[in-house]
């Protein structure tokens, strides 16, 4: 599957569940959900592919167990995130993590990005914040570690998998490969669930059509954004993913019409878009 296909068909997963975990709300903690979910329909294929087709070795082991640490890492800071701050300063600076990803990438991996490719997404970083400012005022002291603590995680397990994806033949080996760091991250989002409200299972559940629609989309979007990492450098990958963003924000104006602060939004699309215009033109 070429590599810009994949990133389509992720960022169009993005949106959807974007959009579900803005329709439900924190009480419900639909990312206990989702990762359950995945954890049911599609970790035990994937897990068996990445038993049987992998090429293990030293290395893969080394980038599973680093990826799967990050990847908790990167849910638990999430969910905290959740909790203090509405999705709309959460994710954008959660997703602000391509400078990062770019910046391990040289040091670690000799990866070289150009002029045009850091400027490109330093524009999007930017429309990301301003993007997270609109929401600033309804969110509390301990949200912003949270949420750059998540980006710092994500910056983490993005190089880790794009070194491994050496070793994965497949989309399944890949789903397997990431479906071993959502199993610990629900493990222990369910121990910090269980030590909050002293349950097992969140106290809200969602309708049974969003349960597994992210179920299947928190894993697929994932792997489609992997396998376009065996093609392109992981900073410009996550970069064309905020398109999302852009759009799931858009949705949001134009069909659920929430206006509020629609003007800052708006040009923080805008310059977000500019940002993914510039990178394009920077990998044509």
């Amino acid at each position: 599957m070429n590599a810009f296909i994949a990133i389509a068909l992720s960022v169009l997963m993005h949106v959807a569940w974007n959009l579900m975990v803005r329709s439900q709300g924190k009480q419900v903690r639909l990312l206990w959900w989702a990762l359950a979910a995945h954890g049911v329909l599609l970790a035990p294929w994937g897990l068996y592919a990445l038993v049987t087709e992998a090429h293990w070795s030293p290395q893969l082991i080394g980038f599973l167990v680093t990826s799967a640490l990050a990847n908790m890492s990167y849910f638990i800071a999430l969910d905290r995130a959740y909790h203090h701050a509405p999705v709309a300063l959460v994710y954008p600076v959660v997703r602000a993590s391509p400078l990062l990803i770019g910046l391990w990438g040289v040091l670690f991996f000799n990866e070289a990005l150009g002029g045009n490719a850091w400027l490109a997404m330093t524009i999007s970083v930017c429309g990301l914040l301003l993007l997270a400012s609109t929401a600033w005022r309804n969110a509390d002291g301990y949200a912003l570690p949270w949420a750059l603590a998540a980006a710092f995680s994500t910056s983490v397990y993005s190089l880790s998998d794009k070194a491994a994806t050496v070793y994965l033949p497949s989309l399944a080996s890949v789903l397997g490969f990431i479906s071993v760091g959502y199993a610990l991250s629900f493990f222990a989002i369910t121990l910090l669930l269980r030590r909050e409200q002293g349950r097992w299972v969140p106290e809200c559940k969602p309708p049974l059509w969003v349960m597994l629609c992210s179920g299947l989309f928190v894993g697929l979007a994932y792997v489609l954004v992997v396998h376009a990492m065996r093609t392109l450098p992981a900073a410009t990958v996550v970069t064309f993913t905020n398109a999302g963003i852009v759009l799931a924000g858009l949705l949001s104006m134009l069909l659920f019409r929430e206006r509020a602060h629609w003007r800052m939004r708006l040009a923080g699309m805008l310059v977000i878009t500019a940002g993914l215009i510039l990178l394009g033109w920077a990998h044509r």
